[in-house]
């Protein structure tokens, strides 16, 4: 993984909420928050909360007593997503490197994490530190993203935009957010954390925006794709963002689109 591809700053931040949550994110969110309300949890601990559509989604569930701790590395995502949720005294929100953890071991019941894990440049240690703040027969639940051959905007947008630098074309889609879908790989990791009773559901849902600009623009400047077609053209982004609304509009058509998307949901217990 690229060290850009953990930069979400600037102009990211908006549009990533704007368009890629209603795009992509928000169906997966309401999924995972009712799997977690499920198991009634009192304490929780949110990784990667981005710009909070999982807190969003389960505030409503919590208990009046319960406490959940939303954290992510990137401070301007977490502004974003405490500005969207308002005044809720059961949400601290946190500045956190899922890697070391601030917090004491046997926090939390529940830790959670929406389209994270891909972004953790070693993933066993990220799980073991998920292990470490869980109390004994805590949960780890997250999802992840399928193979980008499942997720039929993404990547169009992908083939869109390396056609458009073809001699070095932008992998980003492909490297990280894509780039960890194998489940045995995702079952061996767990258990070198120390994780017990893995369990993995892969759930397919259809994605879809009102055009393809929407489209096109929420993933080519609402993520760190951005970061690396900047790097290729530092004005070129407009352009980038053009070429991947053509490819959209041409393989989907004209007005509203959907997709087909695909990810897989993880639980674990400790």
């Amino acid at each position: 993984m690229a060290e850009m591809d953990k930069v979400f700053a600037g102009a990211i931040p908006d549009l990533y909420d704007r368009l890629l949550v209603p795009l992509i994110f928000s169906d997966y969110a309401r999924d995972l928050a009712a799997r977690v309300a499920r198991l009634k949890p009192h304490d929780l601990l949110e990784i990667a909360a981005g710009t909070g559509v999982v807190t969003r989604a389960l505030a409503p569930e919590m208990d009046a007593n319960a406490r959940l701790v939303a954290s992510d590395l990137n401070q301007p995502m977490l502004d974003l997503a405490a500005q969207r949720q308002g005044d809720d005294p059961r949400i601290t929100w946190r500045q956190a490197d899922a890697l070391a953890l601030p917090f004491q071991a046997w926090s939390f019941d529940v830790v959670l994490c929406q389209f994270g894990v891909m972004f953790f440049p070693d993933r066993v240690q990220a799980y073991r530190e998920a292990h470490r703040v869980l109390k004994p027969g805590g949960y780890f639940l997250f999802n992840v993203w399928d193979a980008i051959e499942a997720n039929e905007l993404p990547l169009t947008v992908t083939e869109a935009v390396a056609a458009h630098f073809p001699d070095d074309p932008p992998r980003f889609m492909v490297r990280t957010p894509h780039g960890y879908a194998d489940p045995a790989m995702i079952r061996a990791d767990l258990e070198a954390a120390g994780f017990r009773n893995i369990t993995l559901e892969t759930l397919e849902k259809t994605s879809g925006a009102l055009s393809a600009e929407e489209i096109a623009t929420g993933f080519c400047q609402g993520s760190p794709f951005r970061n690396e077609i900047e790097a290729r053209d530092p004005s070129g982004l407009g352009a980038a963002t053009q070429a991947a609304a053509n490819a959209v509009r041409q393989r989907f058509g004209e007005g509203a689109i959907k997709g087909r998307m695909r990810a897989h949901v993880v639980s674990a217990s400790r």
